[in-house]
């Protein structure tokens, strides 16, 4: 197991500088939305729809939100969302992968291809960049959730791969069908996790300067701005240096 990586933290990071509050609970309440209406609208009976309100929980979603888009899946004028995985390389060839959920495939994929245009990108064809990456479950933890040791031996008791620590926090990894399990787990021994989610994890990272950090995150911001659009990844590293001054 692994103890330590930039990439966790950048990615941390980039997730306290992300979009407006009222975007990140639309987001989160879609795939709640999404989950609901795929399986039962009971999340003690439906796995994914437990993770996806635990993370709109850490998110500090309001319950009555929460609620809100349970009942929507349930009702027969609900949208029908697809859900679309597009592929491609932004600025110095950086592989990225965006998820979306839509109502209109064209308008998304017009959308999305014209973003990555625009700021030095190219869409590329799906499975072109997803082979550097692995889809993989993330439960992380803040630093006072106990010592590195602490949270490795809760991580192998829970059935967890690997664990990444810094100052800022730790970040367990599991495999994508256990993330449900180990987080359970987790939760009995370590308490409530900061966030718990399937992401896609990069098997390598492309080292950017400052000048190639601002044009990929511009992109990035670009493409999560997209209503449609619910989470980007990219396999990115930089230095302590170089993000201090983003």
């Amino acid at each position: 197991m692994a103890g330590h990586s930039k990439w966790a933290n950048i990615q941390h990071r980039k997730g306290r500088q992300d979009a407006a509050r009222s975007k990140l609970f639309s987001k989160l309440a879609k795939e709640i939305t999404v989950a609901a209406k795929m399986g039962d609208p009971d999340p003690d009976k439906n796995p994914r729809l437990r993770l996806a309100v635990k993370e709109a929980k850490t998110q500090s979603v309001p319950k009555d939100v929460i609620d809100r888009a349970i009942k929507k899946s349930q009702g027969g004028d609900s949208e029908n969302y697809e859900e679309i995985r597009y592929e491609g390389y932004g600025p110095n060839g950086v592989a990225l992968i965006v998820e979306a959920m839509t109502d209109n495939r064209n308008r998304t994929a017009s959308t999305v291809r014209s973003t990555f245009s625009k700021n030095g990108g190219n869409l590329g064809e799906t499975g072109s960049v997803s082979f550097m990456f692995d889809r993989k479950g993330q439960i992380v933890y803040p630093p006072e959730a106990g010592s590195y040791d602490d949270v490795m031996m809760a991580a192998i008791e829970a059935g967890a791969e690997d664990v990444e620590s810094s100052e800022d926090g730790h970040a367990v990894w599991c495999a994508d069908t256990d993330l449900n399990d180990v987080s359970t787990a987790l939760e009995e021994t370590l308490g409530e996790s900061q966030s718990t989610k399937l992401v896609w994890r990069p098997q390598t990272t492309t080292e950017l300067d400052l000048e190639g950090m601002q044009k990929l995150m511009k992109l990035m911001d670009a493409l999560d701005d997209d209503d449609d659009v619910q989470n980007v990844t990219a396999n990115f590293d930089a230095s302590d240096e170089v993000m201090a001054q983003l």
